[in-house]
């Protein structure tokens, strides 16, 4: 195999993620790590800080002193906890990380668990970005979809998140729902554009595995009014100033998501609380880098009985091996419109480009890659089948000597 180290400058950026796993329904397409609990459930908030701030503290010799980019606060749905969780979680993490001092902390938030005056009390805690998962503003489709809030509480929300202070908002929308059509996705494209958010992450509704949908699916779609819709979409959003710089993500100038962009840009990032994930570059006593993976327990409640366990919160660890670096670097680099250059390919997989760029040739010949000897870059087409140009890189570096 013709391979050298990993030789990136340094260590890469590193972002937190924090995991609240309790929602108040279950959605029928979720495959998250999420718990329903009906309304008015009382959540253990003092037990689950609790957790958190001891599972940061377990991980905290993995990072030394290193700066903190973002936080992302995802679930499940972390709106369910008060202003006040955060407000506490925040102001220890003050005292124990370095935090950037631009840095982005984005929450999640449902339209349908917000109390009036709640956005109020999570950005005077810190938090400086919410992503808002509106899905829809067809109350038919909010139905279908198994979301507890309509499309008149999305927009109350966002109104709120504006009152609040929040010049920094993403809403999620879904399209391809059960019984959609163009017209009705571009509707709801439409209102989500006279909300004027910052940034859009506008995804096909798929049917995944170990979610009811899957089990028992709904009647999406066909093929080719799936096509109209993204092809249209893709225009429209455009159209309104909001650039695509991922498979699903839209932003207007200088605010893509930090976050997820350090996933993609193959970053570093530990992950606390039930089911979170890590990723994490280790050198080692030749300073060489690797890759270890972390998880931490999944279930709630054996999550919060680690606290008195003596193995701490994670579940399992693996590195990833040399020879799966390409592949796992791929898919997240290649979800980027920009791609990836050869140079940073090289230092993020320990491949040579030269050995990689004549292999590459089949998926040219397809039309799934931009014509740039320069890049790795999905091309328009490629972006629509990420996973035959993924295949293909993974048969090319496989046949690598």
């Amino acid at each position: 195999m013709d391979t050298h180290p990993r030789q990136l400058d340094g260590l890469p950026p590193l972002a937190l993620y924090v995991h609240v796993p309790w929602c108040v329904r279950k959605c029928p397409y979720c495959d998250f790590n999420s718990h329903g609990v009906g309304h008015g459930a009382d959540l253990p908030e003092t037990r689950y800080l609790a957790a958190l701030l001891q599972d940061l503290e377990d991980d905290l010799p993995l990072v030394g002193g290193r700066e903190l980019t973002s936080i992302f606060i995802g679930g499940g749905t972390p709106s369910l906890m008060s202003a006040g969780f955060y407000e506490r979680l925040f102001d220890v993490m003050a005292t124990r990380l370095s935090l950037a001092s631009d840095i982005e902390i984005t929450l999640e938030a449902n339209p349908g668990t917000l109390e009036q005056g709640r956005f109020q009390g999570y950005r005077s805690a810190g938090i400086n970005r919410l992503s808002l998962g509106v899905q829809s503003f067809q109350d038919a489709q909010l139905r279908a979809l198994g979301r507890i809030h309509s499309g008149g509480d999305a927009i109350s929300a966002m109104d709120e998140a504006r009152h609040a202070g929040f010049d920094n908002v993403n809403l999620d929308l879904m399209h391809g729902l059960p019984g959609q059509t163009p017209a009705l996705a571009l509707a709801d494209l439409d209102h989500a554009l006279s909300l004027s958010p910052e940034h859009l992450s506008w995804y096909q509704l798929t049917l995944e595995p170990n979610t009811e949908f899957h089990s028992r699916p709904p009647v999406l779609p066909e093929e080719e009014v799936l096509w109209d819709i993204q092809d249209r979409g893709h225009e429209r959003l455009e159209a309104a100033g909001l650039v695509r710089y991922e498979i699903s993500a839209y932003a207007r100038p200088g605010l893509r998501s930090r976050h997820n962009l350090n996933y993609w840009r193959f970053g570093d990032y530990l992950g606390i609380g039930a089911g979170a994930h890590g990723k994490l570059s280790v050198a080692d006593a030749q300073g060489r880098l690797h890759i270890e993976r972390r998880w931490k327990a999944r279930q709630p409640e054996a999550y919060l009985r680690r606290c008195q366990d003596p193995r701490g919160f994670v579940a399992g660890r693996a590195g990833v091996e040399e020879d799966e670096l390409p592949l796992e670097f791929a898919m997240n680099a290649l979800r980027l419109v920009e791609g990836v250059s050869m140079r940073d390919w090289e230092a993020h997989t320990g491949r040579p480009a030269g050995a990689l760029e004549a292999r590459l040739q089949s998926a040219r010949k397809k039309g799934l890659l931009v014509e740039d000897g320069q890049r790795v870059q999905a091309s328009p087409q490629g972006l629509l089948f990420l996973n035959e140009l993924l295949v293909l890189i993974g048969e090319a570096d496989a046949g690598t000597e």
